[in-house]
Formats: C-alpha cells, structure tokens, sequence
C-alpha cells in the first residue's frame, strides 16, 4: 500500500489549496452559510468548469476524471480545511458513490455524466428520524407497482437535500428487516408526494432537510432487494472521505492555534513560550498527524478493494471525530476570550467539527462496529 503522496497528487493539494483560499474565504463562508440553499450557483459551476472536481473518482467512461479515492481524499480534505460551502460531498461524494456501487451501466451512464459535471445535484437518503445510521433504521417501504415502485416514509439528516436535484434513497420490502428487502431508489425533486423541509442545524455551513414521501413513484437503482452490499461500501466509502475533510479543518484550526499563540502577549511574554502551551501545541499536532494517517491509510485501502477497509473505515472516522472536535476545542480555549465571539472565525469549524463529529455515525459507534468487522 503506498504511504506517500506522489508528485502529481501533491501538485493537485497545490492548486485546490491556492483555489479555495481565493474563493472561500471567510467572509464568502459567512455571506454563504446564511441562505437557504447554503451555496452559490456560481461558485458550484467553477468547481466543475475551471477545476473539473465534479467527477473525480467517476471513470472517464462516464465523464469522469477516473481518479481515484485518494485524489477524491485530498479533494474534500482541502475543502474541510477552507470550510468550502458547496454540495460537493453529498452530490459528488454520497450520491455517485452509491450509484457506482450499486447501478447497472445503463443507469451509470444516465446518471454519472450529468454529475460529474454539475448539471445534476444529488444526495443520499438513507438515515431516518430514529437517528440510526445503518440498515436496520431503515423504516421506509417500498411496494412494486405498474413497473415502478411507491415509496412510503420519512427520510431525515438528508445532506443538502433542499437544494438537490435528485435523491437516492435506500427503502425495504414491506415486512423485512435488517439487511433483507433493502434496495435503493432514484426520485426526483419534483415527484408528486414528496415534500422537502429544510432542518435548523448547528453548524449552517451544512445543510439538512427532512424528506416525507407519501405514495412518491420512484424507479429501481440496481438489483431489487440487493442494496445492503452496495449500501455498506457505500457508506464505509463516505466514512473515509468524511475523515479526510475532518483532518483538513482540524488541520487549519491546529495552524490558527499556533499562529495566534505565536502573537499573543501575556505577563509580557508570548504565551507560545508558556512550557504548557508548549505541551498543548505538541500534543495537537501529534493527534492531528495521527488522523490524518488513518484518514490517508483509509483512502488508500478503498483504491486498493482491501479486505480490511470497512474497520479502517469506522477506524477513521472515529479518530477523526474526536480528533477535529478536541482541537476545534483547544483552538477556542487558547484564542481565549475572543475564540468565543461572533466576530471570530474559530466557531465556524467548531460547529462543522460537532456536526462532522455525529454526521455518519460517532466516534462510539464507529468503534463498535470496528470491533464487529475484525471480530466477524
């Protein structure tokens, strides 16, 4: 497995870097996060024109780049580290994985050009009202009827599921359970019986919604009842990416935390010379390096198909939930009084670090369910 970055990944990192500090600056971050949409036509076409990231892991059969999840790694880790408002990670990263994993080639073809280039904005809803990340929350029924299918339920924690375009949503045969009856569903915005609510969330740089279906026609992705392999990669996919763009705020946050101890003056001393603020400094960047090898180990497992990939996965995402959550918390405690304003941009990734920490599942959970992959 390769452990470093080649020449032509670290150039990529290079330009994205340079790219989003002109683009999403705090300030456009801010202007961003108060609209209902959450992100700007503009801004979501300049990502795909200029830079082509829409379908970076996407073959280019479909359009796509044909990369892999490592470039798809340093692509989303550095729009955590610029907190970029867009709907990149739902559409490009949920709702084309799940496709790719689990749609025949003519569904790929219909489908993944239009992502990969932007004209289409989708996402993935699978979590429900219960809170419940994996397959047996799922309460949703679907009954086959006239050759499509009627979709009945309420979909809940639906990333940017207000401004998308399009939904993929993981439903069950009546009377199933667990990981039986699963199959996965495409439904678009604008399908009679489907009414979209946008949730208040804690973190406005990312958008939620609630979706209730009643009756709503949709059309099969794939295998009838044969969700549950594609849905697992799927999500053990989206978890390592998740951790990728955990690292890359922490990552800035870490920076922010010695930049500021760097200039801040106490009892006529820079506090970055104070022996425990020392100690804090290296015990950040140690846990930050740490999550950011697990997020990279992961990446590197989902290009390679290894058969541990699902426990590095949840092995990640957990170490880069309390990673990004511990910093985003020693950045505001060593920015002092002001890391706790408005007018401070600390609070920004604080909030994106809560969100991210429960987004997918917690570090608890992912631990579980580490130990039950290793252990089956």
């Amino acid at each position: 497995m390769q452990f470093s970055f080649t020449s032509e990944q670290e150039e990529l990192r290079s330009v994205l870097r340079r790219y989003f500090e002109d683009t999403s600056p705090t300030s456009t971050v801010r202007r961003l996060m108060e609209t209902e949409r959450g992100w700007d036509a503009a801004d979501w076409r300049g990502l795909h024109d200029q830079i082509g990231l829409g379908g970076v892991h996407v073959p280019e059969a479909y359009g796509g780049l044909g990369l892999g999840f490592v470039e798809l790694g340093i692509v989303v880790e550095e729009m955590g580290r610029a907190l970029v408002c867009s709907p990149f990670f739902a559409s490009s990263v949920l709702a084309t994985t799940a496709i790719l994993n689990a749609a025949d080639e003519t569904q790929k073809a219909e489908f993944l050009p239009k992502l990969a280039s932007g004209e289409t904005v989708a996402t993935l809803a699978f979590a429900e009202p219960n809170g419940r990340w994996d397959v047996e929350g799922v309460g949703m029924t679907a009954r086959p009827g006239g050759g499509r299918y009627r979709l009945d339920g309420v979909k809940s924690f639906v990333l940017d599921g207000a401004s998308a375009d399009l939904f993929i949503v993981l439903a069950r045969a009546p009377g199933s359970q667990g990981s039986q009856g699963l199959s996965l569903f495409t439904v678009r915005r604008d399908a009679p019986g489907l009414t979209v609510q946008p949730l208040a969330a804690l973190d406005p740089t990312r958008k939620l919604a609630r979706l209730a279906f009643e009756g709503v026609e949709a059309d099969l992705l794939g295998e009838p009842e044969g969700a549950a392999a594609p849905f697992a990669r799927t999500l053990a996919q989206a978890c390592a990416m998740l951790a990728s763009e955990m690292v890359g705020g922490a990552e800035r946050l870490r920076e922010s935390a010695l930049e500021y101890a760097s200039l801040r003056m106490q009892f006529g001393r820079l506090i970055s010379s104070f022996q425990s603020m020392k100690h804090k400094q290296a015990d950040m960047l140690l846990e930050v390096e740490l999550a950011k090898s697990a997020a990279y180990y992961a990446a590197a497992a989902a290009d390679d198909d290894a058969a541990d990939f699902p426990a590095v996965a949840h092995l990640a995402k957990a170490m880069a939930s309390d990673t990004y959550l511990q910093t985003a918390i020693h950045t505001i405690q060593i920015h002092g009084g002001i890391g706790f304003t408005w007018d401070n941009d600390t609070h920004l990734w604080f909030k994106r670090a809560k969100s991210s920490e429960v987004f997918l599942g917690d570090a608890a959970w992912h631990r579980e369910r580490m130990i039950q992959t290793w252990a089956a």
